[in-house]
C-alpha cells in the first residue's frame, strides 16, 4: 500500500493560522512582532527565499525590516547593521540569509546577533541551551521536522530515528532535539553521514528516517523497511528539459519507489520547506512575547 503523503503546506498553513491569532493578541497589547531581514548580494535562491519570508510576515501580521545589501559590503558595515537591529526595540528577531559572500566571516556575523533575537537558532548560546535541554530558539528546519511528525500523529517517544546528514543546520540539532527527555523527544537516534559504512544496515532498522544529506536519491527503496516514516529534507536541482527553468527540485529520497514501502512520506517540494519559514515566524512571535 502506498504511503500517506505528509502535506507540509497544509500543516504550515494550520500553524500560520494559529500564529495569526497570537499576533492579533499581541497587537491588542500594543506589541507588533518585528523581523529584521538581511540579504547580502544577489544569490537567486536566497532572493526567492527572502521574498517568501517577507510575504509570510505580511500574511500573519509581522513587521518586516528588509535590508538588501550589495555583495561587496564590508564586515564592519554588516556588523554595524546587526548592532543597530540588536538595539532596536521594534525588532524581535534577526535573520541573516546564508550563504554570505566569501569575503565575509559567517561565524563573526552570526555571533554578533543578540541571542535573544537569534530566531534562526544558530548562535552558540542558543545551541548550548538546546543541547542542555533548556528553553531556547530552536533551528527552524529541524523544529519544522518535529512539528510535521507530531502533527501527523507519529509517535516519537521510543522510536528509532536514523538521520542521514550531520550539518549544523539540520542533522546535529535534530539529533539533539529528538534525544531530549521531553514530550517532543525520547527517541533513540542514530546519525549517519558520508563516512558511514553500510548505510542501509542502519536505515533498515529505523522507524523514522530523516534524509538530510544533500544528495538526490541517497535513500532508495531497498534501504527502507516496510511501514517506516520517511522525512525528506533534501532540496536538489536536477536537469529537466521539460521545465522552463531547465531544472526541477527533488529531495534526497527516491520518492516514487520509497512511497510504496513507507507508511508516511514528505514530498519535495511541499514537505519540509514550508515548515522552515513557519518556524521562523513562530520564533519571532515567541521572541515578541518574551520581550514584554
Amino acid at each position: 500500500m502506498a504511503a500517506k503523503i505528509i502535506d507540509g503546506k497544509q500543516i504550515a498553513a494550520q500553524m500560520r493560522e494559529e500564529l495569526k491569532v497570537d499576533v492579533a493578541g499581541l497587537k491588542q497589547r500594543g506589541i507588533v512582532p518585528g523581523l529584521g531581514v538581511i540579504l547580502v548580494g544577489d544569490n537567486p535562491a536566497s532572493q526567492s527565499y527572502v521574498t517568501a519570508k517577507e510575504k509570510a510576515c505580511q500574511e500573519i501580521g509581522v513587521y518586516s525590516d528588509d535590508n538588501r545589501l550589495p555583495a561587496d559590503i564590508s564586515q564592519q558595515d554588516l556588523i554595524a547593521l546587526i548592532s543597530r537591529m540588536n538595539n532596536d526595540p521594534k525588532i524581535n528577531g534577526i535573520l541573516v540569509q546564508l550563504p554570505l559572500p566569501k569575503h565575509l566571516d559567517e561565524n563573526e556575523v552570526l555571533f554578533a546577533i543578540n541571542p535573544q533575537k537569534d530566531v534562526d537558532g544558530f548562535h552558540p548560546v542558543n545551541v548550548g541551551k538546546m543541547v542542555a535541554g533548556q528553553k531556547a530558539f530552536l533551528p527552524c528546519t529541524p523544529n519544522g521536522v518535529v512539528q510535521l511528525l507530531l502533527r501527523s500523529g507519529v509517535k516519537i517517544e521510543g522510536a528509532h530515528v536514523v538521520i542521514v546528514g550531520r550539518s549544523n543546520i539540520v542533522g546535529k540539532p535534530l539529533a539533539n532535539m529528538l534525544i531530549q527527555k521531553s514530550p517532543t523527544g525520547n527517541a533513540t537516534v542514530t546519525v549517519c553521514h558520508t563516512r558511514t559504512k553500510n548505510l542501509s544496515s542502519h536505515t533498515l532498522r529505523a522507524d523514522i528516517i530523516v534524509a538530510a544529506a544533500g544528495c538526490p536519491k541517497a535513500i532508495t527503496a531497498d534501504m527502507v523497511r516496510d511501514g517506516a516514516v520517511v522525512i525528506d529534507v533534501g532540496v536538489n536541482r536536477v536537469e529537466d528539459a521539460t521545465k522552463k527553468t531547465g531544472f526541477r527540485l527533488v529531495g534526497d529520497v527516491d520518492f516514487e519507489a520509497v512511497k510504496e514501502k513507507a507508511s508516511l512520506i514528505t514530498p519535495v517540494p511541499g514537505g519540509v520547506g514550508p515548515m522552515t519559514i513557519t518556524m521562523l515566524l513562530y520564533n519571532t512571535v515567541e521572541s515578541a512575547k518574551s520581550s514584554h
